[in-house]
């Protein structure tokens, strides 16, 4: 089973894109934190950050574009997919990516709407769950 599900923050504003056919693909980076502890000899194990790149599609995407900010806390469960590309030096890398299914907005509503600064009347109510429509492909490929 490929099944992932992260509570972590969100470390930058989504980065939007439209493909073929408007079809929306946002990237998010989400940053997921295990607690520092003290050992029982008094050492010191730091708190351990790991950031997730995190892949919405379709109408997920979309609302991420609207409503998903720097400092955001999300809940998101999805599965892990592997992509190799080569780099500008001819270097095979690999990334691994969080193919979001649904998610759930845990930061409160109004750092929604504090974070949106601009003179704009205001948003509908924020949806608390997301997940892709039962006749929608998953994912373009």
């Amino acid at each position: 089973m490929n099944k992932v599900m992260l509570i972590g923050n969100v470390g930058a504003d989504p980065q939007v894109k439209y493909l073929d056919q408007g079809v929306c693909v946002a990237q998010v980076r989400l940053a997921t934190t295990e607690k520092g502890y003290t050992l029982q000899n008094g050492t010191q194990v730091p708190d351990r950050t790991e950031w997730h790149n995190c892949i919405f599609w379709r109408k997920q995407a979309e609302i991420v574009e609207k409503y998903v900010h720097k400092g955001d806390k999300l809940y998101v469960e999805g599965k892990i997919q592997t992509r190799d590309w080569t780099n500008r030096q001819g270097v095979t890398q690999r990334t691994i990516d969080i193919m979001v299914e649904s998610m759930e907005f845990l930061s409160p509503k109004s750092s929604h709407q504090s974070n949106n600064q601009t003179a704009e009347p205001a948003q509908p109510s924020t949806p608390s769950v997301v997940t892709p429509s039962e006749n929608e492909d998953q994912y373009p490929f």
